[in-house]
């Protein structure tokens, strides 16, 4: 019985954005990932806003830039490893997210590099019911890596309620 590889992650920066460490964004998406990132390669890249709008336009058919977006790669006969397929992220979108919901930048990266993983382990958010598994499947995966809830907004200290 050999023993579990973990995930290969290949890391591309078109932007001179801070980015968490090679090993943090890894660790992260291994988490999310489990045994199905064994010995399977993912690829995570940040761009700017300009190319995150064209790439969201063309895939999804809404024209503006969004945080994170997922490409799965097609199954792919004899190579190893098996890519997994692309998490393409905007840290200017993650930043101004972040911000506006009273989050820490890390917890934000660690939610959208979870939450695109699980994309490419075919995970989807399109159907109510898909998209609470997805939701459960985020909250405890970075609950174990030590962070909250990434949908209860924090509230702000002096905020009315």
């Amino acid at each position: 019985m050999s023993a579990r590889r973990g995930l290969i992650l290949e890391c591309r920066f078109a932007t001179r954005d801070r980015v968490p460490s090679r090993r943090l964004l890894r660790r992260w998406a291994d988490a999310a990932l489990g045994p199905r990132g064994s010995d399977r390669e993912m690829a995570l890249q940040t761009v700017g806003p300009a190319r995150m709008q064209s790439l969201n336009r063309r895939y999804r058919g809404k024209d503006k830039p969004t945080n994170v977006l997922a490409f799965p790669a097609p199954p792919t006969p004899g190579a190893q490893p098996q890519p997994l397929g692309d998490v393409v992220i905007c840290p200017t979108v993650l930043r101004r997210e972040a911000r506006a919901q009273g989050k820490p930048e890390r917890a934000h990266w660690a939610h959208l590099v979870v939450h695109g993983a699980l994309h490419l382990a075919g995970y989807d958010h399109e159907r109510e019911a898909d998209a609470g598994r997805m939701e459960r499947r985020e909250i405890a995966v970075l609950r174990a890596l030590g962070f909250s809830n990434p949908y209860r907004v924090p509230v702000r200290r002096g905020a009315r309620r």
